[in-house]
């Protein structure tokens, strides 16, 4: 027996002004009829030219013929000028992100996939209450906490810590913390990567992992039993492990992700390894979320010359993802 196709992945326009629009076109070209998905949002901050076909409900896609660009119409208040980002917008960012949801959450989409926002034209415009997607989806789902993955073919990493000033990392980190941290990437690598049993390697946060108190005492007070702790209930971890040597090709090959404990901890090595095409996703959802990596880009939108590798491998690893959940 064949197996049903699996749901499209909802798509979000993210702010019109930016580069979310020409690179969800770019992305359709590349992908075909192999990863697909609808695109929420008003067709006219499409680029000019885009074949554009409104379907109104996912499953819809199927009929539509392979040269256009499946839109689910949501209406905007205005029009979309190219690197001037207008508040008037901002209701119809938001609602785009809750569409979305609600489609994956009722079995309508597999997955949602987010074009970046702009959030200081999300709060001029609708007083977004939010530090950004993540929290959003968070309280969206329900979900007491979530998770920020960076996920590339070379390395997955997730930060313990995210936007918060350096001096604050310490305070931030607590043991109650680092285990839920790792407690959701576990679980996120297991259900929707598909690992039976991650290996995870757990960064310190020190330099040299501390050395033995020379250099900060963190790992020696808590972190170093912590790990044992989790390791002793079955998570198969490594660490905690200097952050200057855990990023190199054999090194790497050790681990299915890695904890760090901090945003740059994380995020350098990443970006250093595979700028282009990493993926933003988000561990601890009741569905699952992926996003590009980059931000809106205004100095570039409606160029034409914007890169959609990152949001090409998002709408991929979603696509993934979504068959490892339905296994």
């Amino acid at each position: 027996m064949t197996a049903p196709a699996m749901a499209p992945i909802a798509l979000t326009c993210g702010e019109p002004a930016g580069i979310g629009p020409e690179v969800a076109v770019a992305a359709w070209r590349a992908l075909g009829a192999d990863c697909p998905f609808v695109w929420i949002g008003d067709p006219r901050h499409l680029p000019t030219g885009t074949p554009v076909a409104e379907i109104a409900r996912p499953d819809e896609l199927t009929a539509l013929p392979a040269d256009r660009f499946p839109v689910l119409r949501h209406d905007f208040a205005g029009q979309a000028t190219p690197g001037q980002p207008d508040p008037a917008n901002a209701a119809g960012v938001i609602q785009a992100i809750e569409r979305a949801v609600a489609l994956t959450r009722s079995g309508a989409a597999s997955a949602v996939c987010t074009a970046p926002i702009h959030k200081k034209a999300l709060i001029d415009g609708a007083n977004f209450a939010y530090p950004g997607h993540t929290e959003f989806l968070a309280a969206l789902g329900n979900a007491p906490r979530a998770v920020m993955m960076l996920a590339s073919d070379q390395l997955r990493v997730v930060p313990a810590t995210i936007h918060i000033a350096l001096q604050d990392v310490p305070g931030a980190l607590t043991p109650a913390l680092l285990r839920e941290t790792i407690e959701i990437t576990a679980d996120g690598l297991t259900r929707q990567f598909g690992i039976a049993r991650p290996r995870i390697a757990v960064a310190g946060l020190n330099p040299h992992a501390g050395e033995g108190g020379a250099m900060g005492r963190q790992e020696l007070d808590w972190i170093n039993d912590l790990v044992a702790t989790m390791r002793s209930e079955g998570h198969d971890l490594l660490g905690p492990l200097p952050a200057d040597t855990m990023f190199h090709a054999a090194a790497r090959a050790r681990y299915d992700a890695a904890v760090a404990m901090y945003h740059d901890q994380a995020l350098i090595p990443i970006k250093t390894l595979d700028f282009d095409r990493g993926v933003n996703v988000t561990l601890g959802l009741p569905f699952i979320r992926t996003s590009p990596d980059h931000g809106t880009a205004f100095d570039i939108a409606g160029q034409g010359i914007a890169n959609p590798s990152s949001l090409i491998e998002a709408l991929k690893l979603a696509q993934s993802m979504a068959r490892s959940t339905a296994a």
